[in-house]
């Protein structure tokens, strides 16, 4: 993967103000889902920047300098350094998504909220346990990531950041309401057969596909 937008928000910035409706704040697939996703669009960022590769389903290290972005320097220095992982390389991508996801969401909604793109609304859930949705903030950056997204469509996803972005909405579900009813059924078909090819979305794919199965079990 090469390339970069020109905007300076990040694939997990994006992922999120994508995955949250502007007006109510609340999340287009399930939470769960947009952690894996999140961890998806951090490897993206990763290999973007030129550190790591996938080898054989695994992101493996081959620059260890540690990206500028301190999110991702964090999530980065889980990965072992070239030569000290197990026969030198990285975890599978599939449990690195599942392992590191819980605690890679927080962070990045923070900074979006602390920039203003996002605004904490506290909620009663079933009008009985507490939750937080997240409307768009004052400084709404989620026409931004929609307009990267509509570009990417148009274009055919030649662009790899657009690629990656419509390959991850697709493996958490958030694409289905993005992209709502017969007229975005061919939007929806094309989002969905970039994530076989795009190793990060196979890993979150993967994940949401077993934790469908175990709630069909």
């Amino acid at each position: 993967m090469t390339g970069r937008a020109a905007s300076d928000l990040t694939l997990p910035e994006e992922l999120l103000l994508l995955s949250f409706d502007p007006a109510t704040g609340r999340r287009l697939c399930r939470h769960r889902f947009l952690q894996y996703g999140v961890a998806g669009a951090v490897l993206v960022e990763l290999e973007l920047a030129g550190r790591i590769v996938e080898e054989h389903g695994r992101p493996t290290v081959t620059n260890p300098a540690p990206p500028r972005d301190p999110l991702l320097a964090t999530a980065f220095a889980t990965l072992p350094e070239p030569g000290k992982g197990r026969a030198g390389r990285g975890p599978r991508a599939t449990a690195w998504v599942r392992r590191t996801s819980r605690g890679l969401e927080e962070p990045w909604l923070r900074r979006l909220v602390e920039r203003g793109a996002l605004r904490p609304e506290r909620v009663k859930v079933l009008g009985l346990f507490p939750g937080t949705r997240f409307p768009a903030g004052s400084a709404e950056r989620t026409t931004e990531a929609r307009e990267h997204l509509a570009a990417a469509v148009r274009t055919g996803f030649a662009e790899p950041r657009g690629r990656a972005l419509a390959a991850l909405l697709a493996a958490t579900g958030a694409a289905r309401r993005l992209c709502p009813g017969p007229g975005g059924r061919p939007t929806r078909r094309a989002m969905r057969q970039l994530v076989r090819a795009e190793w990060p979305a196979f890993a979150v794919w993967r994940n949401v596909q077993r934790d469908r199965s175990a709630d069909a079990g």
